[in-house]
């Protein structure tokens, strides 16, 4: 009896714990070419400012176990020339051009993209006469705008900083129009309405100096909540839309399934990038996030996948809630100073595997809200085809991934917790032959990428001798860094926003 009690249990138990089966579909419909992930190198979490290059040196680069590609850096209002220029505010490290140089430098030599975006122009330039966004109620409440009779010197000063870059051996590859021009702050700032933003760039963009710095590229003002009216209005006047390369904007207090994604319809009708420059997850808790934390940043970077993001660019680099730890003990034994936080291995998952890629559409994905219990996003980069999963709920499943090309065989990928054991652990598919449907492991509470090798005799990539040369086009590697000209694999995008995968013979 005690041994049939047995079996009867040890049955139940495998009933229980088998895993119930969620079926998707990937498409052969393709989307965005994705340019990469970056996070930002400005002052305050980077102290000293410039000082240590210890974070880009473990985030930046294919070889890294991160593999960011790009860079954000702060315009600051206080360089004129050699000189330090006080604005307002007390620093205790120099605030100005330099103190992104060694970080720019070192992101450069590996690879990737740098780019700059001023908070605010100069204080001689706008109506408060401070770099301040707004004056404070003590001051007057004056707001700090950009002056009518400054707007032909704004490019100019752009131009300024691109030429001190350049100097000291940085190309950089965009500047932005303006940090969130819709908030009032105390701190560098400054507003712009959506028409003033299309006067400054439909009567003076032209002012921006691309035959000196050859390929610099126009970013549009990053709004806080990534407001359409913003890039709507400047993608609806002709002038002002030959001028505009990226869309942009951050998703403070809203979902990258709501604004993000409305801003997306006329960026991708144009053949516009779009970016989410800035945006940081649980940065006011008082200890390292915990894992449900982790997986809805990964639900983050996969929603903001499917409203059509070309580029994802985090806020600090070094912070607890961050990439890299500040060696605050107040935050936990694990925050080491210049160490690889758990947040860094749940970006590794997009930006060393999505960068370069193109997205699919899948049969699960999603059109709006945000933290759903399971989500998905698929690519395609070369010979690889690309399943991310997510599941932030207590129960594993079975999934069965339908996929449009045959598979010859796979790795999985999986973060299951904050412990280094549990982070980006690694294992080969079991693939017998060439095979369009695979079952897979999805764990509870897990972030999943899985990375299938398509069959050679059924290549999804286009083998062609010579570029398409109906219409403008341009071209990146499988890392997402632009060319001059196509050669080699590489991904073809069309003025209309379409991508596709070329090899071109030279």
């Amino acid at each position: 009896m005690k041994r049939f009690l047995s079996s009867v249990f040890a049955l139940v138990a495998a009933t229980t714990i088998h895993a119930a089966t969620i079926s998707v579909t990937v498409y052969t419909t393709q989307k965005q070419t994705v340019t990469g992930f970056g996070a930002a190198c400005c002052d305050g979490a980077m102290c000293p400012f410039g000082a240590d290059t210890q974070p880009v040196r473990l985030l930046y680069g294919p070889t890294s176990k991160v593999g960011l590609n790009i860079m954000r850096m702060e315009i600051s209002p206080n360089f004129v020339g050699d000189v330090i220029v006080p604005e307002w505010g007390n620093y205790d490290t120099p605030y100005d051009w330099k103190g992104s140089l060694p970080s720019a430098k070192i992101v450069k030599q590996r690879g990737g993209i740098v780019f700059g975006t001023p908070w605010s122009p100069p204080g001689d330039y706008k109506t408060n006469g401070t770099a301040q966004g707004g004056n404070s109620e003590e001051q007057g409440l004056q707001e700090g705008r950009l002056r009518k009779d400054c707007y032909d010197k704004f490019f100019p000063w752009l131009n300024s900083f691109l030429a001190y870059m350049k100097s000291n051996g940085v190309n950089v590859d965009a500047v932005s129009v303006q940090n969130e021009p819709d908030w009032w702050v105390s701190y560098s700032g400054c507003l712009y309405t959506p028409q003033e933003q299309l006067e400054l760039v439909k009567n003076y963009a032209h002012l921006l100096d691309r035959e000196t710095y050859p390929g610099v590229r126009l970013i549009s003002a990053e709004p806080l909540g990534f407001d359409p009216k913003y890039s709507n209005t400047l993608l609806n006047n002709a002038v002002a839309r030959d001028q505009i390369d990226i869309v942009a904007g951050h998703i403070y207090g809203h979902a990258p399934l709501g604004n993000m994604k409305s801003a997306s319809t006329l960026a991708s009708r144009y053949g516009k990038e779009l970016w989410m420059t800035e945006h940081s997850s649980t940065d006011y808790i008082q200890s390292l996030p915990n894992w449900h934390e982790q997986l809805l940043f990964a639900e983050e970077l996969n929603e903001c996948m499917l409203a059509g993001c070309t580029g994802y660019i985090y806020w600090y680099m070094r912070a607890h809630w961050a990439f890299v730890g500040t060696g605050e003990t107040k935050y936990g034994s694990a925050n080491v100073k210049n160490r690889l936080l758990p947040r860094a291995y749940v970006m590794s998952h997009f930006s060393k595997h999505v960068t370069g890629s193109t997205r699919l559409t899948t049969s699960r994905d999603m059109t709006s809200g945000s933290e759903a219990a399971l989500e998905y996003s698929a690519y395609i980069k070369g010979d690889s085809l690309i399943v991310m999963a997510i599941d932030t709920t207590k129960t594993g499943y079975d999934l069965k991934l339908n996929l449009p090309y045959p598979v010859r065989s796979g790795v999985h990928l999986l973060s299951t917790g904050n412990e280094a054991s549990n982070l980006c652990q690694q294992s080969d598919l079991a693939i017998a032959e060439p095979t369009k449907e695979v079952t897979v492991r999805m764990p509870e509470r897990s972030l999943n990428t899985y990375i299938f090798i398509i069959d050679n005799e059924n290549t999804a990539i286009n083998y062609v001798t010579l570029p398409n040369p109906d219409g403008p086009k341009t071209y990146y590697d499988m890392q997402g860094r632009k060319l001059a000209r196509p050669h080699g694999l590489c991904i073809e995008r069309s003025s209309d926003g379409r991508s596709r995968t070329i090899m071109v013979w030279q």
